[in-house]
């Protein structure tokens, strides 16, 4: 991939990953330890780790005597390469929000916004992308009793800020399926469900977005293991990342055998689930319940 092909901030996160396989590669094709490879940077074993697995920014001078010690002399590879470091700098539009976003997140949004293909399960809410306002403050302040206003506020702007991904001229596939507990679970009052109900309905008719219920009259399911995200990208040399969050950190999965597991689970779930016609359907249902 060159530097030019995935534009904007979003890119960088993608731009880091890809640069830290590929130093991983050369070391690799050295015969270099991490240990070694630490030492001739000035850092640790764990620096290095944290670098090819693209979660650290770069600096050129330690991306330079990386290429060094890897034997890399020719000058195009190595411009590439730095190349690559710098693109992979940018700052994301999250990061003005950084004083409410933990760090294992900043890495998803980004992710987020460079994936030609995101495709989600959820159980125990709407998820983020679909979330009303009313409904997303209610959701926040759920998860922080006792938080300030303001950063209740701020964390809400953040999460609408996340939904433009969904109109961007460069929009990614959205495939969402949600348990039908999502939606009974009430966030808010009765019109906050209402709204959101609505909302749901109409987002689903959005030509980029595919969204199904998993209804309770199924019975046991696919999902067993609970809520996550898989996110595709237009680089083939980027694999496929599962996301999965917890209370305080998340896990990225990338290993072939491990994203092939979950994605034969979200095959099941969208075959198991009504269509998206039959969804709305149900959607509509829940909103006259309501």
């Amino acid at each position: 991939m060159t530097a030019g092909e995935s534009g904007g901030a979003n890119g960088s996160v993608v731009r880091r990953i890809l640069l830290g396989s590929q130093l991983r590669r050369l070391r690799e094709s050295r015969g270099i330890t991490r240990e070694a490879a630490g030492y001739s940077i000035r850092a640790s074993e764990s620096k290095i780790s944290r670098m090819e697995l693209g979660r650290v920014s770069f600096k050129s001078r330690d991306v330079e005597d990386l290429l060094t010690l890897y034997g890399v002399t020719d000058e195009s590879e190595r411009g590439a390469l730095l190349g690559l470091a710098r693109e992979a700098n940018l700052a994301g539009w999250w990061h003005s929000y950084g004083d409410v976003l933990p760090g294992w997140f900043q890495t998803y949004i980004g992710l987020e916004g460079a994936a030609s293909l995101i495709r989600v399960y959820e159980v125990q809410f709407v998820h983020g992308l679909l979330q009303t306002e009313a409904y997303a403050h209610a959701v926040v302040s759920r998860g922080m009793p006792g938080a300030p206003a303001a950063e209740i506020d701020r964390r809400v702007a953040l999460r609408m800020e996340r939904q433009k991904v969904l109109v961007s001229e460069r929009a990614p596939q959205f495939h969402a399926v949600l348990d039908e507990a999502a939606l009974r679970r009430p966030y808010g009052d009765r019109s906050v469900m209402r709204e959101q109900l609505r909302h749901l309905i109409e987002v689903s008719e959005h030509p980029g977005v595919t969204l199904q219920v998993m209804p309770f009259g199924f019975g046991g399911h696919a999902g067993e293991s609970g809520s996550f995200a898989m996110l595709s990208f237009p680089e083939s040399d980027l694999s496929d990342i599962v996301y999965l969050e917890q209370l305080t950190s998340a896990l990225y999965l990338d290993k072939r055998e491990e994203v092939a597991q979950y994605e034969r689970v979200m095959d099941r779930l969208r075959a198991d689930s009504p269509d998206p016609a039959e969804s709305r359907d149900l959607l509509r249902g829940l909103l006259q319940l309501s």
